[in-house]
Formats: structure tokens, sequence, C-alpha cells
């Protein structure tokens, strides 16, 4: 069986590297961002195909014969693949869940915390040669709704709880969780921080529409480390401007890279950071761990 990684990154790779990880013979590693005519290339006769970061036209699905499957290195596949399309190919694609867990929720506080104190505004400030010191919002005691009780939700709900925050914790279906609440409305009524783990379908894309999103507190912090379409992106905008939402921490856009027109890029109430909550060493390890496992599951069969 031969299979193609097609879009490592150099981070992934080091770690792989650095850590002595195994790399089956079986597995041809492709560094970098791949162009359609890269993935028309080197995917041709793949079996098995790895995707990390890139989506996968159908043009290139065409050019690839033999090809029985493909591991998407995380949970959201259908971003990247056309999830229809492939089932009509009788084309397998896994995904695989859980391996950073605790990296996103990490980053999840670290864009909470960088929101409530307006630490990414004053270093661009202070970078900028203004020395402007600024208060904030101290975590302890705030209300904080976390919708979706995965691996990440749950996390981050545990670690809030322990910060001394008001957790409410909303799933489509019922978690058993202390935090836990069946009311979407509910959760949302008054936060003070609103921060998303859902994954992204139809039923959840948008989830967060103009009324849903006048439910928390006036000037209210919301994190995205999820996807971005969970949210409604002109109520967002709108309402960051016109104050409903004090400040906007996202790890993840419509559109990645973010365009340079993009209006976030100016938004003095938003902190940006590239797609990556996951990038840590010990979450890269879990994740080429994780998918070999997968690899070796399909070779098997």
């Amino acid at each position: 069986m031969r299979a193609i990684f097609v879009d490592c990154t150099e981070e992934l790779a080091e770690v792989i590297e650095s850590r002595g990880l195994v790399v089956p013979n079986s597995v041809t590693i492709n560094k970098g961002s791949p162009t359609e005519h890269d993935l028309l290339r080197i995917c041709s006769d793949a079996e098995v195909i790895f995707v990390e970061h890139t989506v996968m036209p159908k043009r290139v699905l065409d050019a690839c014969p033999t090809l029985r499957a493909i591991i998407f290195m995380g949970t959201g596949a259908g971003t990247y693949i056309d999830l229809e399309d492939a089932a009509r190919r009788d084309l397998a694609v896994y995904t695989v869940p859980g391996y950073g867990d605790r990296a996103v929720a990490e980053h999840t506080l670290a864009l909470m915390f960088s929101a409530a104190r307006q630490v990414a505004k004053m270093d661009r400030d202070i970078r900028s040669g203004i020395w402007s010191p600024l208060g904030g919002l101290q975590i302890e005691g705030q209300k904080i709704a976390v919708l979706g009780l995965g691996g990440i939700g749950t996390c981050v709900a545990d670690l809030c709880t322990a910060l001394g925050m008001k957790v409410s914790a909303w799933n489509r279906s019922s978690r058993d969780h202390p935090a836990f609440v069946s009311s979407l409305d509910d959760a949302l009524a008054g936060a003070n921080i609103v921060t998303l783990h859902l994954s992204l379908n139809e039923e959840t894309r948008g989830i967060l529409d103009e009324r849903r999103l006048r439910l928390p507190a006036t000037g209210f912090i919301l994190v995205n480390t999820a996807r971005a379409s969970l949210v409604d992106e002109r109520s967002l905008v709108r309402m960051l401007t016109g104050g409903q939402i004090g400040h906007a921490a996202l790890d993840v856009f419509p559109e990645e890279p973010l365009p340079k027109d993009n209006p976030y890029a100016v938004m003095p109430n938003v902190t940006l950071t590239a797609h990556a909550a996951y990038m840590t060493g010990a979450a890269y390890e879990e994740l080429w761990l994780r998918t070999l496992k997968t690899y070796e599951r399909i070779a098997a069969a």
C-alpha cells in the first residue's frame, strides 16, 4: 500500500524528526502547502492520502484511480473534503479526533485572558511608541458559556471551573457534566464570555446568529477556536463595532489565510491567531501516532 502525506507542516515535520517518530516505508511525506498541480503530481498513484490542512478538489480525486481512503488529520473533514462526493466514489474518509484537546483548550484560555486584559492591544501600542496602561476584566466569578462538550469543550469547562468561573456548558446531546445545561439560550443569557467548541455541520452552521449574539451581557468576550462559520460573520462584525461584543478572540476565519482587507485586521477589539490552537509538540506527536494507527487499520482491512 502506498500513502502520501500531502501537506506536512514544518512544525509537525520537526516533531517527527526530533522525537524519532516512526515513518512507515510505505508513507511518503510531502512538506509544505501543495498547489492543485502539486497534488495531481504526487497523489496519482496513492492508495491512502493523509491531509492536514489542504482542500482536496474533485479534479484531484478524479486523477487518483487507486485511491481507497483519505485520513483527515483532525475532525473537520467536511471543510476540506466534499464528503458527499467521497461517498459517491466509495472513498472512505477517516478523521483523527482527540489528539489536541488539551492544546486547544489551553489556547482558548490564552485567547480569553488576552482579550480580558487587552494584552494584544497594549503590545501593539507599546511597539508603536504608545505607553497606555489599560484595565481589563477579572476572570474569577465571571459567567462563561461553553458551547460544545466534546473533548475540548469538557477540558475548557473543567479549567474554567478551576479558575472560579461560573460555567454554563451546552451540548446538542445531554452530557453527564456538572456544568451542563440543556438550553443554548440559557447558557448564553448574561454570559460575560462565550467560547465555541462545536463541530461544523448544517445544524450548527450560523448557530450564533444575531438573536443569540444579543443574549450574553453587553460587551461580552467571544472566543472561537472551532470553526468560523458557527457564527454569523456580518452580525459579529456589526456587534463588535456597536459594542454588544466587547472583544472577539479568533483562531479561525471564513477564509484562511486572512485576506488583507478583512475588517478584523483593523479592529482594536479583536485578537487574532493563525489557526494555531492545536499546535504544540505534544499534540503533534499524538496526532502522528493516531494517524498511523488509523493507517494501519486501513492497511490491515
